[in-house]
């Protein structure tokens, strides 16, 4: 969620800041640790296809807006920054697809 609204800052403000997070403590949080994983892999899965259609509507040139990352001290562009996300969800992914083998769901 951070990722889409970041894109979504990008192209509507000029270079914005945009704020770092714990991740890691996210996900230590009551939400996350009881519950249900459907509404999760719901959430992820609804995101992800509304984030398809906002990167859809976009025109070459608005792939080229900033942020800038505090945590790298850096202004990254959204066309470099997307391949970056793109890992990042696979390996997510990944995670997923690993646990559902591990438990055995379908």
């Amino acid at each position: 969620m951070n990722a889409y609204i970041r894109f979504k800052m990008a192209v509507t403000e000029d270079n914005p800041t945009i704020k770092p997070y714990f991740e890691d403590r996210w996900g230590e949080l009551g939400d996350a640790k009881s519950g249900p994983i459907e509404v999760s892999l719901d959430l992820l899965e609804d995101l992800h296809k509304r984030w398809v259609l906002f990167l859809k509507s976009l025109k070459p040139e608005q792939f080229k807006r900033t942020f800038f990352h505090p945590e790298n001290n850096r202004t990254f562009k959204l066309d470099t920054y997307l391949s970056t996300y793109e890992w990042h969800c696979r390996h997510h992914l990944a995670h997923i697809t690993e646990l559902k083998k591990r438990k055995g769901w379908k």
